[in-house]
């Protein structure tokens, strides 16, 4: 669902300063406050180029592959399709059940590319310019989904098999009102599952909170060492939303707002970490390669966690945004570049937010083929690769043809940053 400079030097004359909370915690703020309408120079020469980041691209293509698959496998599951039999356990849980682990992933993304853009264009929390942080969120988020809403609902209203929400869940009416005020996941928590083009809405609502307070906050304590305690408070309150003795609903475990939020908050502390630092070639290998062990333990050996209880104490989603945390680290400071045969999912991570909110119809339309033919089970493979072009060519679309152009629409109405859009990092020479 940003942008930040890992290697600029301090501004003279420029605020600066340490606070000590753990090894996380390094120095945040180290220049300058910008105007309200340019990103940060550092270097007090023209504006920054922003550009994107292999890495983090290709970490968020994986994860809305694993969402992917993993909606397409309840599908399969809900029909009664016998595709599993015979596979390796772990193998199906890697390739289809990956999904809540691909949410908390994007959510470790977010937090630092919202922090570190932040740390870009407003320099300190004091003085981070509330109306225009609103407003650039407003932008990239609100003209998807308030189209996508319309569309939902015009499907529901039309009585489309899939789209239909029941009384049981509110109607149509309550989905609508909870999308607006960011608690889809309590909605379904509390009353029960939405269709799947409402049920995404869930992590949607969980960053939006984050959005929403996020500026607040900040501007309230102002205080580095302050705003770094909360972060760690969000952290440690994390696994356990996601215990079962804390928090007896399972569908709350998956979807409450602290249960996500301990992952945005070591996103933006990863930003706090990096700002204003360069990392050793060193440093660099040995935080891309620990970043890389936890992610491949968490997501290909996640059986083996939950044998040794970290499912249990809700630690094995902390493990993995650790995990992003430190390849975050390498990719953003290496300039890493992704070979050939990884481009196409930095390309579907590029578009991972018009394609997370627009891939139920590209899955729930091929499902409908794949079970008007006689659900075949030769055809499960194609199904799968289909569904992911499919959603890969629609979010593409959806983002080139619509989101970005009313993104920058918004941004040039406001007198805001038009150079960022589309941007997950700045490029400093």
């Amino acid at each position: 669902m940003g942008n930040h400079s890992l290697i600029h030097a301090p501004s003279s004359g420029g605020w600066q300063g340490w606070f000590v909370a753990g090894p996380l915690i390094q120095r945040w703020f180290a220049a300058e406050s910008l105007s309200d309408t340019e990103p940060m120079n550092t270097y007090g020469k023209e504006k920054p180029r922003w550009n994107r980041v292999d890495g983090i691209d290709l970490m968020r293509g994986f994860s809305i592959l694993f969402v992917l698959m993993n909606h397409v496998n309840m599908r399969l599951l809900g029909a009664k399709v016998p595709y599993l039999k015979g596979l390796p356990l772990q193998l199906t849980y890697t390739l289809v059940w990956n999904g809540q682990f691909a949410v908390q992933m994007f959510f470790v993304i977010s937090g630092y590319l919202i922090t570190s853009t932040s740390i870009r264009r407003w320099g300190k929390p004091d003085t981070l310019n509330m109306r225009n942080f609103y407003l650039l969120r407003f932008a990239r988020i609100a003209p998807l989904m308030l189209l996508l809403l319309l569309v939902l609902s015009c499907l529901h209203l039309a009585h489309v098999p899939g789209f239909v929400v029941s009384d049981k869940t509110g109607g149509l009416g309550e989905a609508l009102f909870a999308a607006l005020t960011f608690h889809i996941g309590y909605l379904e928590a509390t009353r029960g599952y939405l269709p799947g083009g409402w049920d995404i809405l869930w992590s949607l609502s969980v960053e939006e909170m984050f959005y929403l307070f996020f500026p607040l906050v900040a501007r309230s304590i102002r205080k580095r060492w302050l705003l770094a305690c909360v972060l760690i408070l969000f952290v440690i309150a994390g696994p356990f939303a996601r215990m079962k003795a804390f928090n007896p609903n399972p569908v709350w475990r998956e979807y409450s707002y602290l249960g996500g939020m301990d992952g945005i908050a070591l996103g933006c502390l990863t930003a706090m970490v990096l700002s204003g630092r360069r990392l050793s070639r060193g440093a660099m290998l040995t935080a891309g390669s620990a970043g890389a062990a936890l992610i491949v333990f968490t997501l290909c050996f996640s059986i083996q966690g939950y044998k040794w209880g970290l499912g249990a104490v809700g630690l094995n989603f902390t493990i993995l945004a650790l995990g992003v945390c430190l390849a975050i680290m390498a990719a953003s400071q290496s300039r890493w570049k992704a070979p050939k045969l990884l481009a196409p999912f930095v390309v579907l991570g590029q578009r991972s937010y018009e394609i997370y909110l627009t891939h139920m119809f590209a899955v729930l339309a091929l499902f409908t083929v794949f079970v008007h033919f006689g659900k075949p089970l030769k055809g499960v493979p194609v199904l799968f690769v289909l569904a992911l072009i499919l959603a890969g060519i629609v979010g593409w679309t959806v983002a080139v043809v619509y989101a970005e152009p009313m993104n920058l629409l918004i941004r040039r109405r406001f007198g805001l940053d038009a150079n960022s859009v589309g941007a997950a990092h700045p490029y400093v020479d």
